[in-house]
C-alpha cells in the first residue's frame, strides 16, 4: 500500500490548503527555499516542516503584524501571490463551513 504523499504546493487543489500554508510560512522563514515546494513528501516530512514552522511563529507571537518588517514584506507578498494563484484556480475565501 502506497503512503499518501504532499502532491507539492503547486499541484495543491489551489495552494490555499493547511499544508499549502505550511509551505508557503516556511518559505517565508527561509527554512525551504521557495523552488523546494515539498513535491512527493510523505506525511512524516511534511510533519517535521509543520513543527519547524510553528517554532518560528511562536517567536512572534503567531501573527503576521510581530514580523519584522522583510518578514512581514515576505509575507504579505507571498500569500498575496498565493490568493490570486488560488483565486485563479476556484479557490473562494467565502465558502460556508460546509464547503
Amino acid at each position: 500500500m502506497e503512503r499518501p504523499v504532499y502532491p507539492g504546493f503547486y499541484n495543491d487543489t489551489h495552494g490555499i490548503t493547511q499544508l499549502g500554508r505550511v509551505v508557503l510560512d516556511a518559505w517565508v522563514f527561509g527554512i525551504l527555499p521557495e523552488n523546494e515546494d515539498c513535491t512527493g513528501w510523505d506525511l512524516g516530512r511534511m510533519q517535521n516542516l509543520m513543527n519547524q514552522v510553528e517554532a518560528k511563529w511562536d517567536e512572534f507571537g503567531n501573527l503576521p503584524s510581530h514580523l519584522p518588517p522583510e518578514l512581514l514584506e515576505r509575507h504579505t507578498q507571498l500569500y498575496r501571490d498565493a490568493m490570486e494563484r488560488a483565486a485563479g484556480r476556484g479557490w473562494n475565501p467565502e465558502l460556508a463551513d460546509e464547503d
